[in-house]
């Protein structure tokens, strides 16, 4: 046996390993998870290390990223790892503290809601009879370690991790919960009861079923949930989910907007690595979504990263200079969802790149360090056209265009923070709603809250996935044809 010896900070542990193991490998048999957004095929680079003593030579993989991948390098003896430090995440949406009607709430003195997001993970502690919001706090979701997409957590599953996906959020939620206790200093054994919602699959992860159905044609659901279970001695209760893949989170943010509750015509949008819509008009709820992927969530970007301090968040163009501010004030580490879609919108602006995606050079500076490569233009081109394309068939099946929808609602932590302007500038979705954009914060967690304070929304979110009508994009050729057409900037 040889030995590892592991420093992060000024911590440091040993782990023993047999010789010829990859490093990924070995750090995990030791407790050690590092990102690896990529799934492990040493594409993301997110998994960079600093490492000396007995190890393989880089491969093409490493030698592109012009680093050690824990994913890639293989220990052939002793040998000793740096790791980065980890970095605590910020700006994730949780919504804000405001007190929401308690009229019929689940059992127990507190509760909780919690949003179980693809990328992030976010809470809010209630006290029942008050409606008053106690604490909330977020954190990246662990199981990007494993994949950052969904379809790559499904496949992980199946392929035996979901024990392990499983294990990862549910520690995720525990720990979270413990966290908004103690900030508001209340024994955490008062809490009885919980919220928690999250895309279909995040659901079938959190309670370990089998994910097989959501893995192959038709890719159909076979459990949408809509029920109550016990957790760690808790009540929970678990969203229904609208489709297979028009998940809880949706069902929680349309019944949050109470965009069902007009006579208007509303869209709402919710884009992240799975993107969710849904078209409210003369009594239809039409529903759908589009694999976008995960760049709108920094990952998958040779510089993106998570919203964290020394994220880039926006981006501006002044008399042709291209500036920056990152979260926190301190100087760049990358860019996170936000700041990518101003940095394109600013690139088209300047010329830097072309209605194609082409790009003038080999890069598009944001600072000394960050900078945009040309995979990253087109992972931002496959997104947003996936996104745009979603809304055109979306409104073309319901016979109107951009110009008839009276209200744009933009849901989740990446829509939050969104420059609507850029997202227009860069064909994400169509001018005319840009002026008509709303951000709707953290839909899903407050829809969730609401179920959790008032039991009848749970009946009524019900009625919401019974009323919603499915438009399945895949094959579809209007689809199709709109992806071609958005892919252009």
């Amino acid at each position: 046996m040889a030995e590892l010896t592991v420093k992060r900070g000024s911590a440091q542990i040993t782990i023993p390993f047999v010789p010829g193991t990859r490093l990924r490998e070995v750090l995990r048999a030791g407790g050690v998870e590092l990102s690896s957004p990529c799934g492990g095929r040493g594409l993301c680079g997110k998994c960079a290390v600093t490492l000396r003593g007995a190890v393989s030579p880089p491969d093409p993989m490493e030698q592109r990223a012009g680093a050690r991948l824990a994913c890639r390098a293989v220990l052939l003896g002793d040998a000793e790892v740096i790791l980065p430090r980890e970095q605590e995440m910020e700006g994730i949406e949780l919504g804000e503290d405001a007190v929401l009607p308690s009229l019929d709430p689940m059992e127990g003195a507190y509760g909780a809601a919690v949003d179980i997001g693809t990328t992030t993970l976010a809470l809010r502690l209630y006290e029942m009879n008050s409606g008053t919001c106690l604490a909330r706090c977020g954190m990246q979701n662990p199981q990007t370690a494993v994949a950052a997409d969904v379809m790559g957590r499904i496949g992980a599953a199946v392929a035996g991790e979901l024990d392990r996906l499983r294990v990862f959020v549910n520690d995720a939620v525990e720990t979270l919960l413990v966290r908004a206790c103690a900030d508001a200093g209340i024994d955490g054994d008062l809490v009885r009861s919980l919220v928690v919602t999250g895309n279909t699959a995040m659901l079938y992860l959190f309670t370990g079923r089998d994910p097989s159905s959501l893995a192959k044609a038709p890719f159909m659901a076979d459990h949408l949930f809509g029920e109550t279970l016990h957790w760690n001695g808790r009540q929970v209760y678990l969203p229904r989910c609208m489709h297979a893949f028009v998940g809880a989170d949706a069902t929680c943010a349309v019944l949050a907007s109470g965009m069902c509750e007009g006579s208007g015509v509303s869209l709402l949008s919710d884009v992240g690595t799975n993107g969710e819509l849904a078209l409210w008009k003369d009594g239809a709820l039409l529903v759908t979504s589009t694999a976008a992927g995960p760049a709108f969530e920094g990952m998958g970007i040779s510089c993106g990263c998570g919203s964290e301090a020394g994220a880039i968040d926006r981006v501006f163009v002044r008399d042709g200079t291209v500036s920056v501010h990152t979260i926190g004030d301190g100087s760049a580490i990358g860019v996170c969802g936000s700041g990518l879609i101003d940095a394109v919108a600013a690139a088209l602006a300047t010329g830097a790149i072309d209605e194609t995606g082409a790009m003038e050079g080999e890069a598009f500076a944001l600072t000394e360090s960050v900078r945009l490569l040309p995979r990253d233009i087109r992972a931002v081109q496959l997104a947003k056209a996936a996104v745009a394309a979603g809304i055109d068939t979306l409104l073309e099946t319901a016979g109107i265009g951009a110009e008839d929808v009276d209200s744009f609602l933009i849901a989740g932590g990446f829509g939050s923070h969104l420059n609507a302007e850029s997202a227009a500038a860069i064909g994400l979705f169509p001018q005319t709603l840009a002026a008509r954009a709303r951000a709707l914060g953290n839909g899903a967690l407050t829809g969730a809250a609401r179920m959790l304070l008032d039991r009848r929304q749970q009946a009524r979110g019900i009625a919401l996935t019974r009323l919603a009508r499915h438009v399945d994009l895949g094959g579809d050729p209007k689809f199709n044809q709109h992806f071609i057409e958005r892919m252009l900037f």
